[in-house]
């Protein structure tokens, strides 16, 4: 691959598997290093052994709201500069809401919105100073169009696409832009509790992507020229009707 991103540098969370592990491996092939942000210390270790010495574990738990604050210091002792930073991170809850866990939905709340605007807020200013950079949202396609069978996760996405776009208007006239890749379904550990029926469906007439199309989006709205900003990227299975 052509390296895009030679001397740039990138942090992504939830990066240890799915999508986040797939865009910091493209990131690598593009030039770029890349800091991969995750609680689970073995598979870091594990990853950044495949991915060579352009990956640099930080092991973090993004529901730490000190501990994500404070992460900024972490990524630049590594790396002594941030570029680009995605916010991928994610949790997904399905189901009917008059069946819901109130619990559970606490949890996907805290690490969708809370944590992700945490995490942007602790690298907003490195990136207002330096007068450049890129912040990018791991959103859905539910952030965009309501999906009946996910109401919470829903409400979490379009919260994380209002903060996104009112937030992105701030901080453009620093040289930062800001937008979000907004994928229908994709083969990741977030879909393990939909219903069995429903995957397989799924998997036999072709309406899930895999986590390397969502990371090659990612990497076209990167290597735009700096006077363009794709603020959102829908990318969805072509079987998907919405």
């Amino acid at each position: 691959m052509t390296q895009h991103l030679d001397g740039q540098v990138a942090a992504i969370t939830g990066a240890a598997s799915g999508i986040g592990l797939e865009c910091a491996r493209i990131l690598i092939e593009a030039g770029a290093e890349v800091v991969l942000i995750d609680r689970d210390r073995d598979k870091l270790a594990t990853v950044c052994a495949e991915l060579g010495t352009s990956a640099h574990p930080l092991e973090l738990d993004l529901l730490d709201g000190a501990a994500v604050s404070a992460m900024l210091p972490r990524i630049l002792d590594m790396t002594g500069q941030l570029d680009i930073f995605h916010a991928n991170a994610g949790a997904y809850i399905g189901g009917p809401a008059a069946e819901g866990d109130p619990d559970v939905w606490d949890r996907v709340l805290n690490l969708n919105i809370n944590a992700a605007f945490r995490s942007v807020q602790a690298v907003l200013p490195h990136m207002i100073q330096q007068k450049r950079g890129d912040i990018l949202f791991t959103s859905s396609v539910a952030g965009v169009v309501p999906v009946v069978w996910e109401p919470v996760y829903t409400a979490s996405k379009f919260a994380v696409q209002a903060f996104l776009h009112s937030t992105r208007r701030q901080v453009a006239q620093h040289g930062i832009r800001m937008g979000a890749v907004l994928p229908g379904p994709v083969v990741t550990a977030l879909l393990d509790d939909w219903p069995k029926a429903k995957m397989e469906e799924a998997l036999a007439n072709g309406s899930l992507m895999q986590p390397r199309e969502v990371a090659e989006a990612v990497l076209f709205m990167l290597t735009r020229p700096r006077n363009v900003v794709i603020r959102d990227m829908v990318i969805l299975p072509n079987s998907v009707d919405l």
